[in-house]
């Protein structure tokens, strides 16, 4: 079949979804993901699920005796965290001319939320930073990247 020169009707993937955390590895993996929908012409979601609170134990006690007031400021600055790592990625995206989106949510499994977010949105494509935990907190707590690997049908680019 004769191609039309056109790489939005060239690729087989349209819409890339990639999430980011603020961090320097994501970050890598926004600049990378941004530069392939640029090539294939293709638009992208930027994506972050936050976890108001982290332990080991249950959640839901993990802050158990802290002042309301002070959960809420926490609260209040992760939502912060999480708008302004969304609101670089979009400028990376605007800034090479590619079509982007954001969208947050909160989750305790952020892996899950990922993967949610991948098909509420209609990404073809997951393309994310490798965390690379190792020793016994990869075994403990696993990695989100190699949740997504096992647990989504969509195919995954890993940017390390």
């Amino acid at each position: 079949m004769p191609s039309s020169g056109n790489p939005k009707e060239n690729t087989i993937y349209q819409h890339i979804l990639i999430p980011t955390d603020g961090s320097a590895l994501s970050s890598k993996a926004v600049k990378d993901g941004v530069a392939l929908a640029q090539v294939l012409g293709a638009k992208v979601t930027f994506f972050t699920a936050t976890s108001p609170f982290s332990s080991i134990g249950d959640l839901d006690h993990a802050f158990a005796g802290v002042p309301e007031l002070v959960r809420q400021q926490a609260l209040s600055y992760l939502e912060s965290e999480a708008r302004n790592a969304l609101a670089a990625a979009s400028a990376a995206a605007a800034a090479a001319g590619v079509e982007a989106g954001t969208f947050m949510t909160e989750s305790n499994e952020p892996y899950e939320a990922i993967i949610a977010a991948a098909k509420s949105k209609g990404a073809d494509l997951i393309f994310m930073a490798s965390h690379g935990r190792r020793g016994v907190k990869a075994v403990i707590l696993g990695s989100v990247t190699q949740k997504i690997l096992t647990h989504t049908e969509l195919p995954v680019l890993v940017c390390r």
